[in-house]
């Protein structure tokens, strides 16, 4: 069955993994997208965690269902093989610096001179404008400028952190997106144009969203750490005999039937508890309550109750454990990938579903260079004598 993007062939320059993330999201719905290294290979090859034969698994799953090629872009043979790629592709996708001799060969004046159709999506830490432009920049940086560090964890630690990287996740999502909206006008002009997606605009849009900075700007309250309750609702993380489990309680009905499974219908009654936001003024009193009922029972026991009364509930889980949850296999949200000299190593399935045209994993990521001879021979017409000269030369 032809996916959505069958036809569409994105060169990928991007690196770690925001723009990588954007790239397989292209590819699991039908993309060709082939990633371009540098000779010596990327960075990202050497980063964990790693096989047992001491290949690195990132990149077996952060690079699945993509071509690979090896070229070194700014060597002058190199410029003249981006072109050559660039008039037989939709989309170049890249996250080098702004300012670069690198993101300047990949401008899209420089390309659209070359192809007036193509789309250029660049993702980097903050943008093609602002101060901060030059800045380097990672995940869990703009995770701090965002604000979301100052309101994670509890009261008696520092800042923290998530342990998932979700600006960079989001960011190469909206990347996707942005790139899909080029696509789409393309269709009616015939042009393509520039996608600029920055993590911390993605970072700060993740937590305005959620009205945090009207909060502080119009409400004149900054929020703080409270480790795992949330603000102007009950939820908790209650720590059963065997484990913990997460639930939640936003909402009035929600909580009368959290009160009646608890064996506390008068709670329902109590002025205390009469809204979600006096709830959250007065959540000490509901953990004490919570905690109570919860410390003789198992995690499995105390969702067997919750989940009878329709209260959301999980146990938390370790990462094995999720895993062999029932629920991720049902959505094949883990697609076990054969590599060779590995194995099977399970990678991240497709999030959207589609009814007609549904995407699919298919293929393992490659090795650097895996697809000189394919590509090179098979789009641009190389010859293996020339293919043989480009390697010694250093160019592929």
């Amino acid at each position: 069955m032809e996916k959505v993007l069958t036809g569409i062939r994105v060169l990928d320059f991007s690196r770690w993994f925001a723009g990588p993330y954007a790239a397989t999201l292209l590819a699991a719905m039908g993309a060709d997208v082939i990633r371009v290294e540098r000779p010596t290979g990327e960075e990202e090859r050497n980063f964990g965690p790693f096989a047992p034969n001491g290949e690195s698994m990132l990149t077996m799953v952060t690079l699945a269902n993509r071509r690979g090629v090896t070229l070194d872009p700014m060597s002058e043979k190199g410029q003249e093989i981006v072109k050559e790629l660039v008039q037989k592709s939709d989309v170049v996708l890249h996250s080098y610096v702004n300012g670069s001799k690198e993101e300047q060969l990949l401008s899209l004046e420089a390309l659209r001179k070359v192809n007036p159709a193509i789309i250029v999506a660049q993702v980097s830490g903050f943008g093609s404008w602002g101060p901060y432009k030059q800045r380097p920049c990672f995940d869990t940086i703009t995770q701090a400028l965002s604000g979301a560090m100052s309101y994670t964890g509890f009261p008696e630690t520092a800042p923290t952190r998530s342990g998932y990287a979700w600006v960079d996740f989001s960011t190469g999502a909206h990347c996707a997106l942005g790139i899909m909206f080029a696509l789409f006008q393309r269709q009616k002009t015939g042009r393509g144009q520039y996608v600029d997606v920055a993590l911390l605009d993605t970072a700060v849009a993740c937590v305005a969203g959620l009205a945090v900075a009207a909060e502080a700007k119009v409400g004149g309250m900054i929020r703080e750490r409270q480790g795992n309750t949330s603000y102007y609702n009950f939820t908790d993380c209650l720590e059963a005999r065997d484990g913990h489990v997460m639930i939640g309680c936003a909402g009035n009905p929600i909580w009368r039937r959290f009160c009646k499974a608890i064996g506390r219908p008068e709670l329902v009654d109590d002025p205390r508890f009469a809204s979600d936001q006096s709830r959250f003024e007065n959540r000490h009193a509901i953990q004490a309550i919570a905690k109570a009922w919860v410390k003789d029972k198992t995690a499995v026991e105390t969702m067997k109750i919750l989940e009878a009364s329709r209260v959301p509930c999980a146990k938390v889980q370790n990462t094995l454990e999720m895993a062999n949850d029932p629920q991720v296999a049902a959505r094949e949200m883990l697609v076990d990938i054969e590599y060779p000299r590995v194995g099977k190593i399970p990678v991240p399935g497709v999030v959207v579903k589609l009814s007609e045209t549904p995407g699919a994993i298919e293929r393992p990521g490659p090795t650097a260079g895996q697809h000189n001879e394919e590509v090179y021979g098979g789009i641009l017409g190389f010859t293996p004598e020339k293919l043989a000269q480009l390697k010694a030369e250093g160019v592929i």
